[in-house]
């Protein structure tokens, strides 16, 4: 019977402690969320993500004004949307000009490759931009004028030769620039940059990856305001230069399927010379594109571009989207012989009837403009064009095509002559993609290695340090460029707070408190909230916001007895000291499921951050109404990923009296980029740390500017892979010297210490002591 006693007594003990850790704290509701809160954070981001890529169809109507007066008046109207575009593409280096189409032999004395009755087909190559070169074969109807000059666009994986009939790996019929030749055209087929992973990497540094040489180029691009994609529009642009000063001018256009149909959208889009423009194997942006390859993904596309936009800004000239099949593309090159790295998606395609429902949605989008720019370009065939085969460059879609460039109807000529042998025997198309990978490459770096003047000359020469007041005066257009054009503003939130609450930890000096807030329908914030024990009726105490890192979680940074080697459980240390604590949850968590959020998130000209700094800034919120904390004394401590957001988060946020940044300090945009350093997210599988144009915007140095006045503090171990000393010292030093220049040096630090990835918790607690003068 007393056995039973004591059993039953545990059994009540075990209750009421259950009760008291489930107790909220006051003016809050208690949490009753199970299970793994940060993969439910996660999945509401997924959720609001998802609502407003649906929405965005409706939304990008807000963008545009077309007036349909006259052709003239409507081409005008169109033009801002055209250079936003061109932006999203980074289509903003000065081409170089005039454009000097060289013939060249390849292992032969001429460049005369290879001819028929009707043509001759020459190796060429003509300047794009410094140190930048298209290449590739120029096909040139014999005795006559060509009746009209085309860029010929074949997919990625397609060599020139494949669509000439030189080589195998196109069928016959589908081999359009072949056909357009002995149709009387001057046509010109480019080289692309493949999806093959042979020189993805740096075989110096023996850092070599599984990445598509695509996306090797879009990684780097995408950090500097460029991409892949807006490379390859400028070769096709140049050849339109030089198309176009000819004595007798003759109507362009563009003709491409899959990579190659991608790039004819967007060149016709942006250039009214080109007068007609077939895409094949290319349903165009959708709102499903996240889950194509990654160097696809265009920063903002969402927002004010669909199938339909783009074509809004072709016409009134001719368009004509086949429904043929596209590429197949199942990823990237597997893993292998030590490569790995590559980001996740692939290309389906369905049946002919499938992809023409697929356009004619999305045409649908936005049909009523698409009938009145039709209507004043007396446009009477029909956009989308059935193929007749799996494959492009069918008889129909040649004949619309040829209509529309000469002006009058055509039929196309049936093919009839085959070149003859490619003089180049056994020609390797390997040493010319390898010097089309390498330029743009050498092109990429060169930008990050300019990139420090260009901030010099737009971000520092503009920041006024004569006083306090007209420096943060300045400062304010370069923090809404970092919020709204950099990492993407949502806004404001559309629920209440809505605080729960639920005791989690009861430690001799403090408690422990699990805290989630909402923000949108399925999107909230949480954290956990450390409260010392030792606080007084009417007393006020600074907080200090504790972040974790990749894959952390808030336990990382609180839990006494779990001290793992890169936290060393500083919130909890913190709090020992008798500081508040918040340790939020960040929503990279998950692997691929948070990486995937980005690339929903970008089309809209979103990011994680996005999210990031609006649950900071409703954490703040609350935290302000506790009535133990100073608001004016809430502080930034974060690691690792958390140190990546110690720069961004207290740069927008001025609540945040100072911020420590530990483990992530660093020549940021080098480590981003640079093929050079071992420690390079260019051989990592972290595909989402690219930001777009963050090169020529902000460093982690600008970042810092926008912190100042605010004490800000920079922990570093000798021996922390994420960098380098030289590095970190180098960027560090422009923030030593504005602080200087602000009369107010005390108020930043760097501390070196011996040892890793990690927090040390030395300089930092004496820094957090001083600046927000705790404990007394």
């Amino acid at each position: 019977m007393c056995c039973r006693h004591r059993i039953f007594s545990i059994i009540l003990s075990i209750l009421s402690l259950d009760s008291l850790w489930a107790e909220p704290l006051p003016e809050t509701k208690p949490l009753t969320r199970d299970g793994d809160i940060a993969a439910q954070m996660v999945e509401g981001i997924d959720k609001y993500l998802m609502r407003e890529l649906a929405a965005s169809v409706e939304k990008r109507k807000q963008y545009w004004r077309p007036d349909f007066s006259s052709a003239e008046a409507y081409t005008k109207s169109v033009q801002p949307n055209r250079e936003r575009l061109k932006k999203l593409l980074g289509v903003v280096d000065e081409r170089v000009s005039p454009v000097v189409m060289k013939y060249i032999g390849a292992d032969t004395p001429s460049p005369l490759v290879a001819e028929t009755d009707l043509y001759k087909v020459y190796t060429v190559r003509w300047p794009v931009l410094p140190s930048v070169d298209g290449e590739g074969l120029l096909l040139e109807p014999k005795g006559k004028i060509a009746v009209a000059q085309v860029v010929a666009l074949p997919d990625a994986d397609w060599t020139p030769e494949m669509l000439v009939g030189l080589t195998p790996g196109v069928p016959k019929e589908s081999q359009y620039a072949r056909r357009l030749a002995e149709n009387g055209c001057r046509v010109l087929v480019p080289v692309l940059i493949d999806r093959k992973d042979t020189w993805s990497g740096n075989p110096k540094l023996d850092r070599m990856t599984n990445q598509p040489h695509r996306e090797f180029i879009y990684r780097m691009a995408y950090e500097m305001g460029r991409h892949i994609i807006g490379y390859e529009v400028q070769k096709v642009l140049s050849a339109v230069d030089w198309f176009c000063p000819k004595k007798e001018p003759r109507p362009i256009g563009v003709f491409g399927y899959g990579e190659g149909g991608l790039l004819a959208l967007y060149t016709a889009a942006l250039d009214s010379r080109i007068q007609a423009a077939v895409v094949s194997g290319y349903d165009g942006p959708r709102v499903s594109s996240w889950q194509e390859p990654i160097y696809r993904n265009l920063s903002g596309i969402a927002r004010e571009f669909g199938t339909a936009q783009l074509a809004l800004l072709v016409m009134p000239r001719s368009l004509t989207l086949d429904c043929n099949k596209r590429p197949v593309i199942a990823g990237p090159p597997a893993p292998h012989a030590g490569r790995s790295g590559a980001a996740p998606g692939q290309l389906t395609t369905g049946r002919r009837k499938d992809n023409k429902l697929t356009l004619y949605k999305e045409l649908e989008e936005d049909r009523e403009n698409i009938q009145k720019a039709a209507r004043i370009a007396h446009i009477k065939k029909p956009l989308l064009v059935s193929s007749e085969s799996d494959w492009p460059g069918d008889q129909t879609t040649l004949s619309i095509f040829l209509s529309a460039l000469v002006g009058q109807e055509t039929e196309a000529k049936p093919s009839r002559q085959f070149p003859r042998h490619d003089s180049r025997f056994a020609l390797d198309p390997a040493p010319r993609q390898k010097r089309q990978f390498d330029q743009l490459v050498a092109f990429t770096q060169k930008l990050m290695r300019d990139s420090e003047r260009y901030r010099q000359q737009h971000f520092w020469a503009k920041l006024d340090t004569s006083s306090l007041e007209n420096y943060q005066k300045t400062c304010e257009p370069f923090r809404k460029q970092l919020w709204e054009e950099v990492l993407g503003k949502l806004p404001a939130p559309t629920l209440p707070m809505n605080p729960q609450t639920r005791q989690i930890y009861d430690e001799p000096k403090w408690k422990g408190y699990e805290v989630t807030l909402d923000l949108y329908p399925d999107v909230f914030a949480y954290g956990i909230l450390l409260l010392p024990k030792d606080l007084k009726a009417g007393e006020k105490r600074p907080v200090v916001v504790c972040q974790h890192g990749l894959e952390g979680r808030p336990t990382d940074v609180c839990n006494p007895r779990q001290r793992t080697k890169y936290y060393n459980s500083f919130g909890a240390q913190l709090a020992d000291r008798g500081f508040i604590v918040y340790a939020p949850q960040n929503p990279y968590i998950g692997h691929d499921k948070f990486r995937v959020l980005q690339r929903k998130a970008n089309p809209l000209g979103l990011s994680l951050f996005s999210f990031i700094v609006r649950q900071h800034e409703r954490t703040l919120d609350w935290l302000a109404t506790l009535p133990h904390v100073d608001p004016e004394r809430m502080a930034f401590y974060g690691l690792s990923y958390g140190g990546k957001t110690a720069m961004r988060v207290p740069a927008l946020l001025s609540r945040y009296c100072l911020s420590i940044c530990s483990g992530d300090f660093n020549e940021w945009i080098r480590k981003n980029v640079s093929i050079d350093y071992p420690g390079s997210y260019m051989f990592s599988g972290e595909y989402e740390m690219p930001e777009f144009n963050l090169g020529h915007t902000f460093n982690y140095a600008e970042m810092a500017a926008l912190i100042a006045p605010r004490p800000f503090m920079v922990e570093r171990g000798h021996d922390d892979p994420v960098g380098v000393d030289e590095w970190v010292a180098y960027e560090y030093a422009k923030v030593r010297r504005l602080y200087s220049r602000l009369q107010m040096p005390e108020r930043t630090e760097i501390e070196f210490f011996a040892g890793g990835h990690e927090i040390h918790g030395q300089g930092t607690f004496r820094f957090l002591q001083k600046h927000l003068n705790w404990p007394k």
